[in-house]
């Protein structure tokens, strides 16, 4: 009988192969554990700060980009997208990359906060070199996510070169059978961004007829390679917090005729710092020194620039050491700090210290900082962020600076009578909520220029305008640029949206291609051969050759 069964599926092999086929395959393909459907992911991600300084253009040119990913050891052409941890590429692999590879993704560390000293040195380093010139290439950074791990560790293990592979053949498996990812970021062609930085000021009058002039300053912007992540607590939000606190300690002192100072107090914020060679304290000595109504900066004493003073201990630094006797080597010895000296040198593209551009037009000018160099790479860097070590520190060199300060302009010191020196000390009485609360914020709030050009008219600008203005009088500046030679040029986009494709290798298709190829051919010979071996096998069985 079942032979007799038999008959009827080889009549069935005979007749019905399309219509067998048509059904078949696709109850393999829906059967089959593989999607179908590339696997895809999305991600917010950034671009790599770009713009030009005395048009000499530095950081990322382009946008956009479509190429297959690849691991920091597996990538060999300009078609592969680099991906990779920004703590685990070295700047001699960047520099290769940057002149052979397509594009250039960095992933940021998931807790910086983990990272060794040694770590957090080589990032700071990485930074610094990949802005010392313009970069042809796409490079845009993401932040950690889960999925995005998975992806480096998938593109570290699945592409393995044929020097790590054991033999011929497991070099070919490995290719055939990794898996790859296609990168895709469609985003505009970088566009000028039309820049207005700003400058706010307000005066507290002495009481002297013709009273000399004290000027604090500081810029209250930030720089890193991510314009999007530059939130800069030490550079520069510990020098803005540092300058409100002040502001607001003297203009109490101030408001009573009996105990304001003699010399009146300029208090400055400026939106462009180091990065731009601050071009928004040039532009607003320029309006101030060279207009008619010049009366703001009349016989100025000296300039104090505060830039970031919350990692230490601070230091003033000066392009002319301070002369016995003047006012300058008084408040120095009041702050009871070291002094380092450097001479300006106007052939650097950018100033060191914030106090050169004041130095220039020959006022008397220093920096108070933490730092110990112009070049430290913690001025511009992404992991510039705020602790409550830092906090501590900005609270204590803001007593410090509050009461050399106010020695100098009344003239007092510690071996007065013990009544004044404790009323002294208790009218500089700092409100540490009130810095915490700025501090916090500034440093949670990216300042890059590019996102405060944007948001001119509110935002950061707007929240410290609306804090001096408590205090004194505060007056904006907005200081336009020169469109035929400007000084600064900065770009847009600073962000996108990256698209992830897993998919597999181009050889991978080819292989497959075959296998199916072979697949339907080894079908369709079985079927067309069943009736003759069913024959063979029922003579075999019977004895008796099948009579159709």
């Amino acid at each position: 009988m079942w032979l007799d069964q038999a008959d009827g599926f080889a009549e069935i092999f005979k007749g019905y192969i399309p219509y067998y086929l048509l059904v078949v395959f696709p109850i393999f393909i829906i059967m089959s554990p593989a999607n179908p459907v590339a696997a895809s992911h999305e991600f917010s991600v950034y671009r790599m700060q770009q713009y030009d300084l005395h048009t000499v253009p530095h950081g990322c040119r382009s946008a956009s980009f479509n190429l297959e990913g690849r691991s920091l050891t597996s990538w060999s052409m300009s078609r592969h997208c680099v991906v990779a941890r920004i703590q685990d590429i070295t700047i001699d692999q960047f520099v290769e990359i940057r002149s052979k590879a397509g594009a250039l993704l960095l992933v940021l560390p998931n807790n910086d906060t983990i990272l060794t000293n040694e770590q957090k040195e080589h990032i700071q380093l990485l930074e610094m070199a990949m802005m010392q010139q313009e970069i042809s290439i796409p490079v845009y950074f993401a932040e950690w996510t889960p999925d995005f791990d998975d992806i480096i560790k998938d593109l570290q293990h699945s592409f393995i070169t044929d020097d790590k592979s054991g033999t011929a053949l497991e070099a070919m498996f490995n290719t055939v059978s990794s898996n790859g990812y296609q990168i895709v970021v469609s985003a505009p062609n970088p566009q000028r961004l039309d820049s207005k930085p700003v400058t706010i000021h307000g005066k507290l009058v002495g009481r002297s007829a013709t009273p000399q002039t004290i000027v604090i300053a500081a810029h209250y912007d930030s720089s890193s390679i991510i314009p999007d992540l530059s939130n800069g607590a030490d550079s520069n939000a510990s020098g803005a917090v540092a300058l409100l606190e002040l502001a607001r300690i003297f203009s109490r002192l101030y408001t009573s005729a009996s105990v304001r100072g003699g010399p009146s107090l300029v208090f400055v914020l400026m939106s462009t710092g180091h990065s731009l060679n601050y071009f928004a304290t040039k532009k607003w000595l320029e309006e101030q020194l060279d207009s008619t109504d010049a009366t703001l900066l009349q016989d100025v004493s000296f300039v104090m620039c505060l830039d970031s003073i919350s990692s230490g201990p601070l230091t003033m630094h000066v392009s002319k050491p301070p002369k016995p006797g003047t006012p300058a080597q008084s408040i120095k010895s009041r702050l009871h700090v070291p002094i380092v000296h450097k001479k300006i040198n106007l052939a650097d593209e950018l100033l060191a210290w914030h106090h050169e551009r004041f130095s220039i037009r020959r006022m008397t000018a220093f920096t108070i900082s933490s730092l110990q160099s112009h070049k430290d790479p913690s001025r511009n860097t992404i992991l510039d962020k705020s602790s409550e070590g830092s906090l501590r520190n900005l609270v204590s060199n803001i007593k410090i600076t509050a009461r050399g300060l106010a020695s100098h302009i009344y003239n007092l010191t510690d071996e007065e009578n013990k009544e004044d020196v404790e009323l002294y000390d208790n009218a500089l009485n700092v409100d540490e909520a009130a810095i915490r609360h700025w501090y916090k914020y500034l440093s949670s709030q990216p300042r890059a220029p590019q996102i405060i050009t944007a948001t001119a008219n509110g935002g950061v600008s707007a929240a410290l305008e609306r804090a001096l203005s408590r205090y004194m009088e505060a007056t904006v500046s907005a200081h336009a640029l020169d469109r035929r030679e400007p000084e600064y040029t900065l770009y847009t986009p600073t962000r996108a949206v990256l698209y992830v494709y897993s998919v597999k290798p181009a050889v991978f298709d080819l292989i497959l291609t075959l296998a199916i190829i072979a697949y339907l051919s080894l079908v369709y010979f079985v079927i067309q051969f069943f009736p003759r071996f069913y024959e063979e096998y029922a003579k075999l069985v019977t004895g008796k050759v099948k009579v159709n």
